[in-house]
């Protein structure tokens, strides 16, 4: 059995196209200089893109999650356990509504991130020091 990380790197390699769009908006500080990764695993689930910064998670859901809800509650749960907020795009609105998807994006950060994040922000342990 292949443990989430080895999944993880599995599933970047085998984007589907909404994820391949979005990642390509959301990676190198693109979005409003945030720092997303993509499948990243929290527990014992892989979440499609994570901005730790901003206590972000998105997950594209395809055709086959509308039959799904039930386990989909749970990947959200897990998260949100975890401190993340959790959005959910279908992949049709990725692919057709790339800038609204953005810009949902963006206001849920800027409605939950006080201010923009810092542009060189301290290491891990670096800010207990300071304070």
């Amino acid at each position: 059995m292949i443990g989430n990380v080895g999944r993880a790197k599995q599933l970047r390699r085998a984007q589907t196209d909404a994820e391949r769009v979005l990642w390509f908006r959301l990676r190198g500080r693109r979005l409003d200089g945030l720092k997303f990764k993509r499948q990243v695993p929290i527990d014992r689930f892989i979440v499609d893109f994570c901005c730790t910064e901003a206590r972000l998670t998105i997950e594209l859901d395809g055709g086959q999650h509308a039959t799904r809800t039930l386990e989909d509650a749970n990947r959200t749960k897990v998260p949100e356990a975890f401190g993340y907020l959790v959005l959910r795009f279908w992949n049709n609105d990725v692919l057709q509504n790339t800038e609204g998807v953005l810009e949902e994006i963006v206001s849920t950060v800027r409605q939950y991130l006080p201010g923009p994040p810092h542009p060189d922000p301290l290491p891990y342990g670096e800010r207990e020091k300071d304070a």
